[in-house]
C-alpha cells in the first residue's frame, strides 16, 4: 500500500467524507452525533484497506491518470467493508472487532450505562443493523461525489452493484450453510468465493479496469488473476479463524468455532475425519461455551484430519494460478510489481 502512498490518501479522503457527514448527521438530530463516532472509529480505525488498494491499481494497469477524485471513489469500497463486517459482527455475535467492542455491543453499552428503557441487546442489535445501512449507503454515495466523471462512473457501476449483491448473497448463503450444517467442500467454496473471494479482489480490480476504459481481454485477465486470489485470500481468513493468534488477529481464540463456520477449512476436516472425529467436530461447531481447552482440542483434530496441510496446499496452488495470470496480463510493470506485493500480503498475513 506504500506505492503511491495510497493508504494515507484513502484514509484521507474517507476521513473528509465523514467529517462532512457528521455534520449532517448533527444537523438533524444531536443525538446522531453518537452514530457519525461509531463509524468514524469503525472506519478510521483500521483494516488492510486491500480493495482500494486492488482498484486503483486495476485502475492505474489498464491506463487510468492518478488523481485524488479516483482515490476518493476507490475508497467507497472501504464503506461497503464495514457494512459487511458490523453486519457479520451482529450475526455471528462476535464481541470484538480488531481488538474493540463490535458495533452491536458498544451501542449495547451505551444503553446500560445510561439506563435507557427496554432491552439493553435489542437496542445494540437495532442499532448495528441501521449502522450497517448507513455505511452501504454512504459507499454509494462517495462513490458519485468522488469527482470522477460520470461517463467512468456510468462504466464502472454495473460492477460495484454486482459486488454489493454478490456479498450480500454470500454473506445468506454463509449463514444458511451454518443453519443445514452443509460440510460439503462444493459449499464451502461457493461461500468463499461469493462472500468474499470475488469481492476482495476481483471485482474490486473490474472496477478500477471498467472506470478507466479498459479493453475486455484486461478484464478477463483481472479475472483470472483476481478470482483464485480471493479464494487465496478467504482460506487464509479461514485459518486464521481457528488457529489465529488473538493478540494479532483482535478476535478471541477459535472465534470460527464458537460461530459454527463451515469453511473449506472444516469442509476438509470433516471429509478426513473417522465417524468419531466427525462427531466430535460436529457437537463443537456452533458451541458458544467452548472454553480454551476445547478449542485446542477442536484444533487437533482439524490438524490431524489433514485439513490444515490441504488448506495451506490450497492457497499455494490457487496463488500460482493467480500470478501466473498476473505475469501475462498487459499492464505495465508498476502496477504488475505491486499487484503482485499486494497478492502476496493478502495470503501470508498473519491478521
Amino acid at each position: 500500500m506504500e506505492a503511491a502512498d495510497l493508504r494515507a490518501r484513502v484514509d484521507k479522503a474517507l476521513a473528509a467524507f465523514l467529517s462532512g457527514q457528521r455534520a449532517r448527521l448533527t444537523g438533524i438530530d444531536p443525538a446522531l452525533a453518537a452514530v457519525a463516532e461509531a463509524l468514524e472509529d469503525f472506519v478510521l480505525g483500521g483494516g488492510k484497506r486491500l480493495r482500494p488498494a486492488f482498484a486503483y491499481w486495476g485502475y492505474r494497469g489498464a491506463g487510468g491518470a492518478d488523481t485524488d477524485q479516483i482515490v476518493a471513489a476507490v475508497s467507497a469500497l472501504e464503506l461497503v467493508q464495514a457494512s459487511a463486517l458490523i453486519h457479520d459482527d451482529l450475526m455471528d455475535r462476535s464481541d470484538t472487532r480488531r481488538g474493540e467492542p463490535s458495533v452491536h455491543r458498544r451501542f449495547e453499552a451505551r444503553h446500560t450505562e445510561a439506563g435507557w428503557r427496554g432491552g439493553s441487546a435489542a437496542f445494540g442489535d437495532s442499532a448495528a443493523v441501521l449502522l450497517g445501512d448507513l455505511a452501504l449507503v454512504w459507499s454509494d454515495e462517495l462513490l458519485h461525489t468522488s469527482g470522477v466523471g460520470a461517463a467512468e462512473l456510468t462504466r464502472g457501476r454495473p460492477i460495484f452493484d454486482e459486488m454489493r449483491t454478490e456479498v450480500t448473497v454470500g454473506q445468506y448463503l454463509d449463514v444458511l450453510t451454518q443453519a443445514t450444517a452443509d460440510t460439503s467442500l462444493e459449499r464451502a467454496g461457493k461461500v468463499a468465493r461469493f462472500k468474499s473471494a470475488k469481492y476482495t479482489v476481483e471485482r474490486p480490480l473490474l472496477l478500477g479496469a471498467a472506470i478507466a476504459g479498459a479493453p475486455a481481454d484486461l478484464h478477463e485477465a483481472y479475472s483470472g488473476f483476481g478470482l483464485p486470489l480471493g479464494e487465496a485470500f478467504q482460506l487464509r481468513d479461514d485459518i486464521l479463524g481457528v488457529f489465529g493468534d488473538p493478540e494479532r488477529t483482535g478476535k478471541p481464540a477459535g472465534d470460527d468455532l464458537r460461530e459454527g463456520k463451515r469453511t473449506y477449512l472444516v469442509a476438509a476436516a470433516f471429509a478426513g475425519l473417522d465417524e468419531a472425529g466427525r462427531a466430535e467436530l460436529d457437537a463443537g461447531l456452533g458451541d458458544q461455551g467452548l472454553d480454551d481447552r476445547r478449542v485446542t482440542r477442536l484444533r487437533t483434530l482439524i490438524r490431524d484430519s489433514g485439513a490444515l496441510t490441504a488448506t495451506e496446499r490450497r492457497i499455494d496452488e490457487l496463488m500460482a494460478a493467480s500470478l501466473t495470470a498476473l505475469a501475462a496480463a498487459p499492464i505495465d510493470d508498476e502496477a504488475r510489481g505491486v499487484l503482485h506485493r499486494l497478492a502476496d500480503a493478502a495470503t501470508r498475513r498473519t491478521v
